[in-house]
């Protein structure tokens, strides 16, 4: 066990943390004494209402703020905030902090080694000024759909700039997606519009999707228009083969900037449609609010962050994970976005270091498998690149374990503020996050989410004390909480999804436990919590081990169902040059014994070529499970490499 933390704060971050400028704030109106995040949070889930209320107006929220009471109705699913608001999210992001130089960037691009682009504030707006007029023109209003099939590039920016800022709601997947994987999302929300692209770059390979794009506007029957942007230089012949089909310049070519037109719509009026993984069936289409989307980003970016105005962010996604979403929302606090699109290791290692460095990130985020793997690779950063602007890295898609959190002090940075976060598509945002007034311990989140009462329970109405494991819940509603799903009229599907557990009280589906220091851990989703000898244990005390050991690349661990019990099996992919020998099946089962306890030892350690993973890489052990047990895999379209499930054996009942 850790005695102490990885990382403390320095007295000059404390002083000029956003946190520290938000307290004083509550402090002058509410009386109070906030010095702390601690303090903070304890405050704002007593006083949800006044905590929100000092949100909206701490940042200025542009629009109609409506009367008090800020929160009304009952319960977390009878509960509404800012019931007579009015804005518009797109007129906040453009708006809310924008430089006063036009000239500063506001987006920066970079397409593997392949492309480069950087848009000022002032080009910004003046795309979303033409693409706002001929959306409008092609009868883009309030309520309707549009779908993104997109790259990471500055024309997706501010196309769904563009889209919001008339009322519709934007929706959108990577176009890596295969035809059934777009067609199980988009088809159930019918979009008016298809924008895309006519290819992209992936691991220094030039990829079309021509054939795909025609499989795709075939299946969309609501679509009107398709409009291509240019990646690889055939937009116009890609568009001339798809009906509808135009370029995205010959789509905005007669259109002169004018001032931007913001439909201001209700706080809870739909912004965003996102999907779930869709691994256990057909994805849900998961519908967020206006308002709750940009109170809980300027929330997370800011405080959660220490976002500041001119600050450099970065994050690794793409168009089919929510983290591009959360990205946007960072133009709100006038920060320029750093897009890039590809992979993070093409031409090498250092590929999004170059990025960090010439452009100076102050904020650097991705996923804790990226993390891994750089670290299994042997590359340092700080020992090739210039660092000196970066205060932040946010990891978050799966547990950050300690080894991940020691490699980003040792090989990356020792003064940085390492913000392991966890949330969900569900939510849009995170329950649980960074405090960059609080010290970083190894292998924890810092801290529940500001305004939200998070919890970790055994069973209804039951707290897990310190240290034992159960259902990480949100007991008290928070702006972004989905409307609900798609198509879901009766409201029984979203139900189900979140509050079927724990009536009344929103489960989010993860093994956690809090820890001393006011912490957590995530040990996994339930879903794939192990359950030998009918003790529940979670899965990522055993990754924890396995990822130890450099002879092996990549793991899955899963129960298997076997004469009323389970038997946990562990799955490995071979480093290369290595060999899965008797005496390193030994060696691995040990150090898991030694490491979690007797029970997490898998019964049986099998190689495998490749393990499974979702479009956003999260490993898929429901696949696997699936595959095991003999069972049809529910959405094949939802992985990434669905051909890796041709190597796992049947072994249930054995």
């Amino acid at each position: 066990m850790m005695t102490t933390p990885i990382w403390t704060p320095s007295e000059a971050r404390l002083r000029d943390s956003e946190i520290m400028r938000f307290n004083a704030f509550v402090n002058a109106r509410a009386g109070t004494a906030l010095a702390s995040g601690a303090a903070l949070r304890d405050w704002s889930v007593a006083n949800r209402a006044d905590f929100w209320s000092a949100i909206w107006d701490f940042f200025g929220v542009i629009g109609d703020k409506g009367e008090a009471p800020w929160i009304t109705g009952e319960g977390m699913l009878g509960e509404r905030f800012f019931p007579g608001a009015s804005l518009n999210f797109a007129e906040n992001l453009l708006g809310l902090a924008r430089p006063a130089d036009d000239d500063i960037p506001a987006l920066v691009f970079r397409g593997e080694d392949k492309a480069r682009m950087s848009w000022s504030w002032g080009e910004l707006v003046a795309q979303v000024s033409k693409m706002q007029q001929a959306l409008a023109k092609a009868g883009v209003g309030e309520g309707d759909r549009v779908a993104g099939l997109l790259p990471n590039r500055p024309e997706s920016v501010a196309a769904m700039l563009a889209v919001v800022s008339l009322g519709a709601v934007w929706s959108s997947a990577s176009p890596d997606f295969g035809t059934r994987a777009v067609l199980d999302r988009f088809a159930q929300i019918a979009p008016k519009l298809l924008i895309t692209t006519d290819g992209y770059w992936y691991n220094g390979k030039r990829i079309g999707i021509a054939e795909k794009l025609a499989e795709v506007r075939a299946g969309l029957t609501s679509v009107e228009q398709v409009v291509v942007i240019d990646y690889l230089g055939e937009a116009e012949a890609v568009a001339a083969t798809l009906p509808g089909g135009i370029s995205w310049d010959g789509f905005t070519a007669g259109e002169v900037v004018a001032p931007l037109r913001f439909t201001r719509v209700p706080f809870d009026h739909p912004l965003y449609i996102l999907f779930s993984s869709g691994t256990t069936g057909a994805p849900k289409c998961i519908v967020h609010r206006s308002g709750g989307v940009l109170l809980q980003h300027l929330k997370e970016h800011a405080l959660h962050g220490d976002l500041k105005p001119g600050d450099r962010l970065f994050y690794f996604t793409t168009l089919g994970w929510m983290m591009w979403n959360w990205l946007m929302s960072g133009l709100a606090r006038g920060a320029t976005l750093m897009l890039f699109d590809g992979s993070p290791f093409a031409p090498g290692p250092g590929v999004l270091w170059d990025f960090a460095a010439e452009e100076r990130f102050s904020q650097f985020g991705t996923s804790a498998k990226y993390i891994d793997t750089l670290r299994k690779s042997g590359f340092e950063p700080k020992a090739e690149h210039d660092l000196s602007a970066l205060r932040t890295v946010f990891s978050t898609g799966s547990p950050l374990l300690v080894h991940g959190f020691e490699f980003i002090y040792d090989a990356v940075k020792r003064d940085v503020h390492l913000a392991s976060i966890s949330g969900g598509t569900d939510i849009v945002s995170c329950f649980v996050g960074g405090d960059p007034t609080a010290p970083v311990w190894a292998g924890e989140i810092q801290g529940g989410g500001f305004g939200m009462p998070v919890d970790v329970w055994s069973a209804p109405d039951t707290p897990a004390p310190p240290g034992e494991k159960g259902e990480l819940v949100c007991t008290a509603a928070f702006p972004s909480m989905p409307l609900g799903f798609w198509g879901d009229e009766d409201g029984s599907r979203y139900r189900s999804a979140y509050f079927e557990l724990f009536e009344g009280i929103w489960c989010q589906g993860d093994y956690a436990e809090r820890t001393e220091h006011g912490g957590y851990v995530i040990h996994g989703r339930s879903d794939a919590t192990l359950n030998p000898g009918g003790v529940r244990i979670g899965t990522a005390e055993i990754y924890a081990e396995v990822e130890k050991f450099p002879e092996l690349r990549e793991s899955v661990v899963i129960g298997v169902d076997s004469d009323g019990d389970q038997r946990v099996v562990l799955f490995v992919v071979m480093a290369a040059g290595q060999n899965l020998t008797g005496a390193l099946i030994a060696r691995i089962k040990a150090a898991i014994r030694a490491g979690s306890s007797p029970r997490h030892v898998p019964a049986e350690i099998l190689e495998v070529a490749d393990i499974p993973r979702t479009k956003s890489g999260k490993i898929s052990e429901l696949a696997v499970k699936d595959v095991v047990h003999g069972r049809k895999v529910k959405n094949v379209g939802a992985l990434d490499n669905p051909q890796a499930l041709d190597g796992f054996p049947a072994l249930s009942g054995g």
